[in-house]
């Protein structure tokens, strides 16, 4: 690869004006702001950029032979649509160089109003395989800004399988969860991460336990902030980045000042135009380096780039935290104030209302199908020390379940290469065994599934539907039912129901995830912890205690990744009446014995068909039995807001 001037992109934040010229007189090849409404940092009042401030930033930075990104990357709920309409026109009248997206509604409202200017995905879409490419492509998508979980070497495969332009944050402040699928904030704060409004749990201070018996297992840990991964750095990683193929080096940071800005650009400027100029003398320059460190806000890490994150890469000491947004506080329970007083969806039910399942076991697959279930969710991930599914455990259940239940495998919500691989053999499979359906949870899982099967297919949760254009932009590209995100409030719910173009399944019961990290957090902090010397500690169920007496259990699944639960389940048992039109009601049993789905089961399917009879199905003493089985305590997460909070 000959490099040249031009081979690589110095990419600056700037959440102010004076930001922005600050970048560029450093030396900025291109800057990323956002408007007052929709982005990805709406914390700060002072920060963004009103229309008419916008207007003459695009301006400013064409003068300077600069481009101009603006971040449209938060979700969009259904009462934000006309707003964004309005927006997505005068974007396309100002001109900047692209638009950086997350919501699907945006790729479907670009097509409809024919918006000229160039997309590029978000890390907030969670872009982690090629086949995602594939299907972004259709959408006139020229650059992704890939998941922050993508070593460098997965990256230059990914970069020489598609030819995209490859975006990646290389400095600056860094989630511990996959981009997209955190939803903490959302669901305990009304503020969603994936709106802007992160009010950052992952820098909380938590205790390792046995979730079985409650022993703390880290008492001698260096600290307790296991969640609060350090800063990005990959200023001595340069060449590495390069000869990777990223085009485009995106430093984070619209939240800091124009000196810290102008500090980090001129620094990065003077190493990348080094290595271009000569790449074989080429060394690191310790004296920007040290610029560099002294300055930092926390400590560095290469996270990813190199490998799976150990401890040294996570802050445990909290001692270089600059702000903390938030403290633990208790999850909700049955706080519903507000959504008793909201009007039921007016949408027409079915006559039987559909009541679906998803499990972790062969045998809770079976108790659901006895205890009334129409569909059971089976496969996909297997927390330990469950094992993953086989194909003949799929083929027995489809046996089982012949005339009294449908079956429909589910999939990972993260599909890298590796897993990608066993979902092309996996599919050729399905073929045969006669399951009903597939459930993706994301794009490349969607295009192999449309393209290797002829099975049904529906969305998962973890394709962040918060309006009723991004349902139909899943409609358009095959998929038959579309999954309700956690984060919605029962009014942006009912809204989404009674305008989308496909069936919505709601989650009404069960265990569900806060976030979904690709760390190793009981190997983070046990010294015993290995696969190889101790591989019983494994199979141990481990869990996270906050500071409110919180318990949050890890599961752990067949790919290494963490899953991290919140504290109480969600339990909608006694407001199903206001849960009209809905296409199923899940219940989440992945994480329950096979006793405890059957009795969950058996009092939703009483109560549905109450419902459906045209009788209350509430009753005082299931609600009781469903409190007194439940592993965890029982709430309604974000159906005590309003609204998740906007962003207009």
């Amino acid at each position: 690869m000959l490099l040249h001037r031009k081979s690589v992109e110095l990419l600056a934040p700037a959440g102010t004006w004076d930001a922005m010229t600050a970048g560029i007189a450093a030396g900025a090849d291109a800057v990323y702001l956002g408007g007052k409404h929709f982005n990805m940092r709406l914390h700060e009042g002072d920060f963004n950029f009103d229309d008419e401030r916008l207007k003459a930033a695009v301006d400013y930075a064409h003068a300077h032979n600069v481009e101009l990104y603006v971040t449209l990357n938060n979700l969009i709920s259904n009462e934000e649509l006309p707003a964004l309409r309005e927006y997505l026109a005068y974007l396309n009248e100002i001109r900047p160089d692209a638009i950086l997206v997350q919501d699907f509604a945006v790729l479907e409202l670009v097509h409809e109003m024919g918006i000229t200017v160039p997309l590029h995905t978000s890390v907030m879409m969670n872009t982690h395989n090629e086949h995602a490419i594939e299907k972004l492509k259709e959408y006139g998508i020229t650059r992704i800004v890939v998941g922050r979980e993508m070593t460098l070497s997965e990256l230059a495969l990914f970069r020489t399988r598609t030819g995209i332009e490859v975006e990646y944050f290389m400095h600056g402040d860094m989630c511990i969860s996959e981009s997209g699928q955190c939803i903490h904030s959302g669901v305990l704060f009304g503020q969603s991460g994936n709106r802007g409004r992160c009010m950052k749990i992952c820098r909380w201070p938590f205790a390792l336990i046995d979730e079985t018996t409650g022993e703390v297992l880290d008492a001698n840990s260096p600290g307790p902030y296991k969640l609060a991964l350090k800063d990005m750095c990959m200023y001595r990683s340069i060449p590495a980045l390069i000869q990777a193929g990223v085009y485009s080096f995106k430093i984070e940071g619209r939240m800091r000042s124009p000196e810290f800005i102008a500090r980090l650009v001129s620094t990065y400027r003077k190493a990348i135009d080094a290595y271009i100029a000569d790449p074989n003398g080429y060394t690191t320059d310790e004296e920007g380096w040290r610029t560099l460190y002294d300055n930092r806000v926390r400590d560095y890490t290469t996270t990813f780039a190199f490998g799976q994150p150990t401890a040294v890469d996570i802050g445990m000491t909290g001692e270089r935290e600059p702000r903390f947004f938030s403290q633990a506080v208790e999850e909700a329970g049955f706080a519903d104030e507000v959504l008793r007083a909201e009007r039921p969806i007016e949408k027409e039910n079915a006559p039987s209302r559909h009541l679906s399942v998803r499990v972790g076991t062969v045998d809770a697959a079976r108790a659901a199908v006895d205890a009334g279930a129409d569909t059971v969710y089976v496969g996909g991930e297997a927390f330990r020390p469950n094992r993953p599914w086989k194909l003949t455990d799929y083929e027995d259940l489809v046996r089982y379940a012949a005339g009294r239940a449908r079956v429909v495998v589910n999939t990972p919500r993260t599909t890298m290469r590796r897993e990608c691989g066993e979902l092309e053999q996996f599919f050729a499979a399905l073929n045969d065994i006669g399951v009903d359906g597939i459930m993706v949870g994301n794009l490349g899982t969607l295009k192999l599934a449309r393209t290797l099967t002829k099975l049904p297919v529906q969305a998962d949760h973890s394709f962040n539907i918060f309006n009723h254009l991004a349902i139909t932009f899943l409609k358009e590209n095959g998929l038959t039912m579309a999954t309700a995100s956690y984060e919605l409030s029962f009014q942006q719910l009912r809204q989404i129901v009674e305008n989308a173009v496909l069936p919505v399944e709601a989650v009404i019961h069960g265990a569900y995830e806060s976030m979904i990290c690709d760390y190793n957090f009981p190997a983070m902090s046990l010294p015993n912890y290995s696969d190889l010397a101790a591989p019983e500690l494994l199979d141990r169920l481990y869990a996270f205690r906050d500071e409110a007496g919180g318990v949050h259990s890890i599961r752990i699944d067949q790919y290494g990744r963490n899953h991290l639960y919140f504290a109480k389940d969600l339990c909608l048992y006694p407001y199903l009446e206001k849960f009209n039109g809905l296409g199923s009601y899940r219940i989440e049993a992945q994480d329950y014995t096979a006793d405890v789905t059957a009795e969950i089961v058996r009092i939703y399917r009483a109560a549905l068909d109450r419902l459906a009879a045209g009788s209350d199905g509430y009753r005082t003493e299931d609600f009781e039995r469903l409190t007194e089985i439940s592993p965890r305590p029982l709430g309604i997460g974000t159906y005590r807001f309003r609204q998740s909070r906007n962003s207009i």
